[in-house]
């Protein structure tokens, strides 16, 4: 089969497609024929620190969505044939393997390309917004890097969850092409200065959620524009900036919450807990029409370095998917 590897340097990225064996499903597992892959900006930062030491060579990908070839003898609910889609390691490969705790059927209603584009993204942002969010209807959801691909899913899955949304980008066509997900308030900034924009749009209230894509750059204006008893989600530091100040004062008498949502130290176990809630919860809107997968666009298999691209250079609104050989 073939597969996409890729290594890391201080300085630069190589990507290099290779030949590699097709992996036998082990304990727990399913070996998935995969149709499409998504892209996802952390498996392309050095800083994430999900490739190891500098220099070294890694298998790349991180979701997919394809046919299940094979399943391990210990497992149950799956056999040959099944449309899945889930969260696997080198998802940029012919074939992956998917832990069974973690695929979820794919919706007979999307496409192999939209089933591709959903695990990780809503999966976080269930994390961020059900499980440790607590988001509620009426609230206010402010989402920093809105365009990005979590931040479109949180932009969805808040607006189902009955939510008002604000928005942060550098752009005004990509804030223009999210208000019909439902972007509320669209502003339009890249700089640490939407605090007076989010405060007059709430009425003085604040922001009861924040999920925030970019770094530390914006991390102490969130802090500023939380609402009593706010909650800010840190998921990604694009900008490079990886320490903030954190006033503490307003910590202390707003009440605040801030965590962290990475898969980056989880078990298996943990990363599937959420699994079933998310399929009761999620997945019916989805296969239902009611959140519709934001896809910026899709990419043959072949010309990865050429979605990378177009990610390294912010030009996405939602997700970059690649198109497998053996797609049909």
């Amino acid at each position: 089969m073939q597969s996409w590897w890729m290594q890391m340097t201080d300085s630069s990225t190589r990507l290099e497609l290779r030949d590699s064996p097709v992996p036998s499903a082990g304990a727990g597992q399913l070996l998935v024929r995969l149709h499409a892959a998504a892209l996802n900006r952390g498996e392309f930062l050095l800083a994430h620190g999900l490739h190891g030491q500098p220099g070294s060579w890694k298998a790349i990908g991180g979701e997919g969505a394809g046919e299940v070839v094979g399943v391990a003898a210990d497992v149950a609910g799956f056999r040959p044939g099944d449309r899945v889609m889930g969260r696997c390691p080198a998802a940029f490969s012919e074939y992956a393997l998917m832990e069974a705790a973690e695929a979820i059927a794919v919706p007979a209603s999307l496409t192999w390309e939209q089933a591709a584009s959903i695990p990780l993204a809503f999966l976080v942002a269930f994390d961020m917004l059900v499980l440790q969010g607590r988001l509620k209807a009426g609230e206010w959801l402010l989402v920093n890097g809105v365009s990005s691909g979590v931040g479109v899913a949180s932009l969805q899955l808040g607006k189902a969850l009955g939510a008002n949304i604000i928005g942060t980008s550098g752009s005004a066509d990509k804030l223009a092409a999210l208000a019909p997900l439902g972007l509320d308030v669209a502003l339009r900034t890249r700089a640490a200065d939407f605090a007076p924009a989010v405060m007059a749009a709430t009425a003085q209230h604040g922001a009861d959620v924040i999920v925030n894509t970019v770094g530390g750059s914006v991390f102490a204006e969130d802090v500023r524009v939380l609402a009593f008893e706010g909650r800010l989600a840190t998921v990604g530091y694009v900008d490079g900036a990886m320490n903030a100040e954190i006033d503490l004062g307003a910590l202390h008498a707003k009440r605040l919450t801030l965590f962290g949502v990475s898969n980056k130290l989880r078990s298996t176990a943990q990363r599937a807990a959420a699994v079933p809630r998310f399929v009761a919860e999620v997945v019916p809107l989805i296969a239902s029409g009611r959140i519709q997968p934001r896809i910026d666009r899709v990419v043959d298999f072949a010309r990865l370095a050429d979605a990378k691209a177009r990610m390294d250079e912010n030009a996405h609104v939602g997700k970059i998917v690649l198109r497998m050989p053996l797609a049909s």
